[in-house]
């Protein structure tokens, strides 16, 4: 993963309150993605997800809509994005996620009970946004999900770490004076 860990290497970093936060294509659409960097990720997942007889794959807006799509085009399973706005549609399960730095309620529509899904997101950091997905699609929905993961873990703990959730990452890292360290290259299995 050379460009993913170099592009995060080069990452600015803001703050926002006391929480050190890393711009970055995959999370924040900033700096400019390049397809390089995307396929690189993509190809990734495809090897370390488990995708067998997955109906859908489960991405909340906005910053996984990307990844998400280039992995439906790649694997044609189809995609379901976790929208911030309620349409009121039948089925439509709400849910309220909790972030480092905001909270807000997200709405789940075109995930039935028995649906295989993965779940895709950008980046794991306290887990508020994945548990609440999580939460939502197997207690409320219904739904089988086959696999989690995110493209970027900041290392640390987080709201999944006492439940049986298991997200894969491609990449972990941490903020450190102001910089990106890279804690595992890898990321999480």
């Amino acid at each position: 993963m050379d460009q993913l860990r170099q592009s995060l290497l080069d990452a600015p970093i803001i703050e926002k309150g006391e929480y050190q936060y890393f711009v970055h294509p995959i999370s924040d659409g900033v700096p400019m993605l390049e397809p390089e960097l995307l396929r690189e990720i993509v190809i990734r997942i495809i090897r370390k997800a488990e995708l067998e007889n997955v109906d859908k794959i489960v991405t909340p807006a906005a910053m996984g809509i990307h990844i998400s799509t280039a992995l439906s085009l790649m694997t044609d399973i189809p995609l379901v994005v976790i929208r911030k706005r309620q349409y009121g549609l039948d089925g439509e399960v709400p849910l309220f996620q909790e972030t480092g730095y905001s909270e807000s309620e997200m709405y789940i529509n075109d995930v039935e009970e028995g649906d295989r899904v993965l779940v895709l997101d950008d980046v794991l950091s306290t887990g508020g946004t994945m548990k609440a997905i999580l939460d939502a699609l197997t207690d409320e929905v219904g739904a089988d999900v086959v696999d989690v993961v995110a493209v970027i873990k900041k290392a640390g703990e987080n709201e999944l770490d006492d439940t049986d959730y298991n997200v894969k990452t491609l990449i972990n890292v941490t903020v450190e004076d102001g910089e990106v360290v890279i804690v595992d290259a890898q990321g999480d299995e």
